[in-house]
């Protein structure tokens, strides 16, 4: 009797062993704050929906911030490990001291992606011709705001002297402020520029991007205690991205679209189409992830000449590009 239970319970055992044959690991959470939701960010929704992620390990959960102000807030309260944004946020965040500040660990963006919208087709546009109008920007210090006074100021013009700037409009009532009669110009990201030609309230006249050159512009950040005790994690996320990166430039716009059309259940093929086609032609997203010293002191002079930062911070303290070179040396187009 005793050889027949101790013979049920070695079946037993290994029949529970023989089931654990084949799982998969569990993924490891990770929560990430977007700054806004636009096609501007089109290689992370690729990462997404093509699954790298996952086949990096990761179950990745997106929230979407409405402004790099709340989304840095997020980060440092820990109510998220990852927040994607200007660098400007975490320039801030370490000019005031803070001891446990924001870490860059890889860019997406090469260039400004807003765009300006006029009342009327333009396609003779110069930005002199802004004189005496006014334009409804984004909000105080952030770097499309900056970005708008710098493609002004390379003009010729002065921001709020030759030109007014309305600064206080919350960036999600932007496009209707403009569209009840609000000033001359606005700027926005896609996909709303493209939303608004469609149905003929405004008319995309100049890319702020194109005007202003490449500067450091969206990246991802993590709390600097996070990017040291989750090393593993970051390269993973890493990973992923220039994975999504390299998928971006292999494939043509109306692939891109169905990569991407389920982040933007509101708005249709066509529209998504012309976004998608505009922002490759303007040059808006990095080949690799890795962040140059070039493009993020170019953004602090575009800080400074707007008044918001007294002096460079350096390269060395806020940015790590160990986790974009990694991925890059050992991940291969298909």
């Amino acid at each position: 009797m005793r050889r027949a239970l101790v013979a049920t319970v070695v079946a037993a055992l290994l029949l529970l062993s023989l089931a654990g044959v084949g799982e998969a690991a569990p993924l490891a959470k990770v929560r990430l704050s977007e700054v806004v939701r636009s096609v501007f960010y089109v290689p992370l929704y690729v990462a997404f929906s093509q699954g790298f992620f996952e086949e990096e390990g990761l179950e990745v959960k997106l929230s979407t911030a409405w402004g790099a102000d709340k989304g840095a807030a997020a980060l440092v309260s820990g109510t998220v490990d990852i927040g994607f944004f200007g660098p400007e946020a975490g320039i801030y965040v370490y000019t005031q001291g803070a001891a446990n500040h924001f870490i860059l660990f890889a860019e997406l963006t090469a260039r400004d992606g807003s765009f300006l919208v006029g009342r009327r087709p333009e396609p003779d546009f110069q930005w002199s011709s802004l004189k005496g109008k006014t334009v409804i920007g984004a909000r105080p210090g952030g770097v499309p705001e900056l970005c708008l006074e710098e493609a002004i100021r390379k003009s010729g013009l002065e921001p709020f002297k030759d030109v007014n700037i309305i600064r206080n409009i919350a960036y999600t009532a932007t496009a209707g402020a403009f569209a009840s009669g609000v000033g001359d110009y606005v700027a926005l990201f896609e996909p709303t520029p493209s939303m608004m030609e469609k149905e003929g309230t405004g008319y995309v006249v100049a890319s702020i991007g194109a005007a202003v050159g490449p500067t450091a512009y969206t990246a991802f950040h993590a709390r600097a205690d996070w990017v040291r005790n989750h090393p593993d994690l970051v390269q993973k996320f890493t990973n992923a991205i220039y994975r999504g990166m390299l998928w971006t430039q292999q494939h043509e716009p109306a692939e891109l679209v169905k990569a991407i059309e389920k982040f933007f259940p509101q708005v249709d093929q066509e529209v998504l189409l012309r976004c998608v086609t505009r922002y490759q032609r303007i040059g808006a997203w990095q080949r690799t992830p890795v962040l140059s010293k070039e493009s993020f002191y170019r953004l602090q002079e575009i800080m400074i000449a707007g008044g918001e930062l007294p002096k460079r911070v350096p390269f060395e303290k806020l940015v790590t590009n160990e986790f974009a070179e990694r991925a890059v040396a050992a991940i291969t187009a298909p």
